[in-house]
């Protein structure tokens, strides 16, 4: 927590020299990037709910509204928010199906990741497992130096996951088709590369575009390089939401794989800077979203009422 607030510092610290036009290119190319992830996932569910009239606005809103409170809240909250706006927004739809649609959305964005994941392994840049609990701010340091409380963590993840297993059993004929339904667009191959992989590939080359205009706002070398590095540093740290954002741990990724290359105060800056304004911009559009949709801002409430409801979190890459 030190480090993270030294961080914010610096940024307050280098606040007046960051420049506003990229910074705003930058804003654009993000709502640019929720609106192409937004359009992939309502084309998702519309293969897998072909009976059902799917407009895009109630799913943009869902989207964005989860995007919004995943950056104010950690472990994914969003997630169980975007699910339940969706359910109310497609009639008929079930939970399930909607879920696992995110299955479908991560094919397209691992193998992007991989691939970036990939280059940055081909420069020797990343810390080796046995650095990560040095770094500073690493947000799950304290899982690899507490390797028998992670072992239990672990064994309940087991348990949890075997009780769920028993549970499902009398159902799984059910469950099995409400999950293959979602993949409804992988049977029409030419379908899933116009109406998902497209905007997919929209939605990551704007997200290169942004990391592009923060580096040019916050006076560092704009490259190709720098730009991949980024995204691999912002693709880790949210692996395993534990703060918020991932903040603490994209700070120390950042700090390791620009060690010498980049002024550690501008560095800082960067990260910090960045991490804040796309944090304010998801939690405001989030809250627009969510007005718009069920007339509140009262995330806590939505939260509960999904809870309610019976919305099972679902896996996200976002």
């Amino acid at each position: 927590m030190h480090d993270v607030l030294d961080a914010i510092e610096a940024f307050f610290t280098h606040l007046s020299s960051v420049e506003l036009v990229p910074l705003l290119l930058a804003v654009g190319c993000h709502l640019l990037k929720l609106a192409c992830t937004s359009r992939a996932w309502r084309n998702v569910i519309v293969a897998a709910y072909p009976e059902e009239r799917v407009p895009w606005p109630p799913i943009l809103g869902a989207y964005v509204a989860g995007v919004g409170i995943n950056a104010v809240v950690p472990a994914r909250g969003g997630d169980v928010v975007r699910l339940y706006l969706a359910h109310r927004a497609v009639r008929g739809s079930t939970y399930t199906t909607l879920a696992s649609t995110y299955v479908v959305m991560a094919i397209t964005d691992s193998l992007l990741a991989l691939v970036v994941f990939g280059y940055a392994l081909t420069l020797g840049v990343l810390p080796g497992i046995s650095l990560l609990p040095d770094l500073s701010s690493f947000d799950f340091a304290w899982f690899i130096d507490h390797p028998r409380g992670a072992a239990g963590v672990l064994f309940l993840l087991v348990v949890a996951g075997l009780a769920l297993a028993i549970w499902l059993r009398p159902r799984v004929d059910d469950f099995r088709a409400r999950f293959s339904r979602a993949f409804a667009v992988l049977r029409e191959p030419t379908r899933y590369l116009r109406s998902v992989v497209a905007w997919q590939l929209g939605d990551w080359g704007l997200r290169l575009l942004t990391i592009w205009f923060f580096l040019d706002a916050f006076g560092i070398d704009q490259s190709l390089q720098n730009v991949l590095l980024v995204q691999v540093t912002n693709s880790l740290a949210t692996l395993v939401p534990v703060s918020p954002g991932g903040i603490g741990t994209e700070q120390a990724f950042l700090v390791f794989v620009f060690k010498g290359k980049v002024a550690q105060s501008a560095l800082l800056a960067f990260s910090v800077g960045m991490r804040i304004t796309l944090t304010a911009v998801n939690a405001i559009a989030g809250a627009l979203a969510l007005l718009l949709s069920l007339r509140t801002v009262r995330y806590k409430q939505v939260l509960e009422d999904a809870a309610r409801a019976g919305v099972a979190q679902p896996t996200s890459n976002e």
